[in-house]
């Protein structure tokens, strides 16, 4: 049973809901869905360990042993993702069984990412428990209603209550923080994402991989436009790098076998996080296709390694000013763009030098933690003061 009454601990015990982390954290089951939210939480949870946090997850039912632990981060498992019938499962099992979970845990403050109704339910927990609650956004569709990516107006209204009533709300941009404002009446805090240095850099003369695309393959990232590009740029070498989302199983067959026609473009469907990062190191360019984003992990990961991202989407115009890549309006000018800079070796290596030294100077894990350490602080102390008035 939680208990009510406590107000901390020598360590404060902080938990991460992401019910599609485990693929993440866990080697063994590394096989199913994860997308860059469920990266950005693992590396916080780490992050947050190194800080001297007791960290705990709750994640969704794998078949994992409840409690178990990776890294020193305690897992409590909710729902299997399939369980229950239809309309009914909202309230059993997950509704139930994830503040269960969440009770098991037993943290002092709880974060999440991401729109959804998971914010309400945990929300409606934080404040029946008298916990501290931290919420960060993860697409701009968070930060206004008409484009979040919600289906039902049930878990739409879940996800507003739930987003104004946090303790303490992170963005990943200015425009995300104006959105917020405007839209829901909501104040927030800029937090930079998290990212994973390779163990070296690699020259282009060791690159075999013109063209890179990593996503989940699902409309809103329109992996359809990867294969036209290929045809476009014949003697240039693609790769795609990406599972199917639920629910996308047709399109993801569909851009299967249209690359599987194409010599040029290979499709190497989903890989498991520990690995995605040999095929940024192979890259020289790095591009996105998606229309609507927050602040891609992929261009982290990509800037990371020096690799240029080409892209229609640019958040805040990052990639003109800081000259990170660049950022493109059709599919036309993106081939252009990539022929243009994969010629200019020049243009290449000072592209790639600015990509490193922003993520070298601005993305240091030490300086990226002390806001999310604040804002769970801020959380804490938001509920500790409640509970002694």
């Amino acid at each position: 049973m939680i208990d009510e009454g406590k107000k901390g601990r020598s360590r404060a015990k902080v938990c991460l809901l992401g019910l599609e982390n485990l693929p993440v954290l866990a080697p063994q089951y590394e096989k199913f869905y994860f997308g860059g939210e469920q990266v950005q939480q693992t590396l916080l949870a780490r992050a947050l360990r190194r800080c001297g946090y007791d960290v705990a997850m709750v994640v969704g039912d794998y078949g994992q042993s409840d409690g178990a632990a990776w890294e020193g981060i305690r897992t409590y498992k909710a729902f299997r993702f399939d369980e229950g019938i239809p309309v009914f499962r909202f309230l059993y099992p997950r509704w139930v069984k994830l503040w269960a979970a969440l009770r098991r845990a037993d943290a002092d403050a709880y974060y999440t990412s991401c729109a959804g109704m998971h914010v309400g339910l945990l929300a409606l927990f934080c404040m029946r428990y008298r916990r501290g609650f931290v919420f960060r956004l993860a697409s701009d569709g968070d930060a206004d209603p008409a484009k979040v990516m919600i289906r039902y107006r049930r878990d739409k209204i879940l996800y507003k209550y739930g987003l104004c009533k946090a303790h303490c709300v992170l963005a990943q941009h200015k425009d995300q923080q104006k959105n917020l404002w405007l839209n829901y009446g909501v104040r927030s805090t800029i937090a930079n994402l998290f990212v994973e240095r390779p163990g070296r850099l690699y020259p282009p003369k060791e690159k075999d991989i013109d063209v890179l695309w990593v996503s989940n393959v699902q409309p809103v990232k329109r992996p359809e436009l990867v294969p036209q590009l290929a045809k476009l740029l014949p003697h240039r070498k693609f790769c795609m790098v990406g599972g199917s989302m639920v629910g996308e199983k047709h399109l993801f067959e569909r851009v299967k076998k249209e690359a599987a026609s194409i010599s040029n473009l290979a499709f190497q469907g989903a890989i498991p996080y520990r690995d995605i990062g040999k095929y940024f190191d192979r890259a020289k360019i790095f591009i996105n296709t998606s229309d609507l984003e927050g602040f891609p992990n992929s261009y982290l990961q990509s800037w990371a390694r020096g690799v240029p991202v080409i892209a229609f989407f640019d958040p805040e115009n990052l990639m003109g000013r800081e000259k990170l890549g660049v950022a493109v309006k059709t599919i036309t000018e993106m081939k252009t763009e990539i022929e243009n800079l994969l010629l200019d070796e020049i243009r290449w290596g000072d592209i790639s030098n600015n990509a490193y030294r922003y993520v070298e100077e601005n993305l240091n894990e030490n300086d990226v933690v002390k806001v999310y350490c604040k804002a769970i602080e801020q959380a804490r102390l938001t509920v500790i003061k409640s509970n002694d008035q």
